[in-house]
């Protein structure tokens, strides 16, 4: 299996946006997900349609996209971007059948290096879920050190929940 990851394109991000809506909500409570939060499907294409206008550097958020051959088979999402210092990133593997196989860790590991070579970055974390085993053992091997377990709302998709916070640095 030839893995890749770049950018994603404007124009790829229902493979985000789809993933999540047409996600069960026993996968969506996996990654700490709230329902209720998800924006409609067109607020959310909107609000990437607006940051793909701007500079890199004032950017909110930085998409990755993951390919096996020319098959997108998952992705990566960066937010809490200080343009030079530190972004947060997100993983998700969108076909079940793929999830627990490895190809995340390469995948982590590509979407990574994207990060920092487009955001200038020094230190780049990941909080999953604590309970969601996958993407911790993910993070874990791709490189990644584990500063905490935590309470926290990661981010506005999600409720109240223990996560744990992983971080690499260059």
């Amino acid at each position: 299996m030839q893995l890749t990851a770049r950018e994603m394109t404007v124009a790829e991000v229902d493979l985000i946006v789809s993933y999540f809506h047409n996600s069960t909500p026993e996968h969506l409570e996996t990654l700490g997900v709230d329902p209720a939060r998800l924006p409609t499907p067109e607020a959310w294409r909107d609000h990437y349609r607006r940051q793909y206008t701007l500079p890199i550097n004032q950017r909110a958020t930085l998409l990755t996209i993951w390919l096996s051959g020319d098959q997108p088979i998952g992705f990566s999402t960066s937010d809490k971007i200080v343009y030079g210092d530190r972004a947060h990133m997100h993983l998700h593997i969108v076909n079940p059948d793929n999830r627990c196989s490895g190809v995340g860790v390469a995948c982590v590991r590509k979407s990574a290096d994207i990060y920092f070579e487009r955001l200038k970055l020094k230190s780049l974390f990941c909080e999953p879920n604590a309970f969601n085993v996958a993407p911790n053992r993910t993070l874990q091997k791709a490189g990644f050190k584990y500063v905490k377990t935590h309470m926290t709302v990661p981010g506005p998709l999600n409720y109240h929940q223990a996560v744990t916070r992983w971080v690499i640095e260059r």
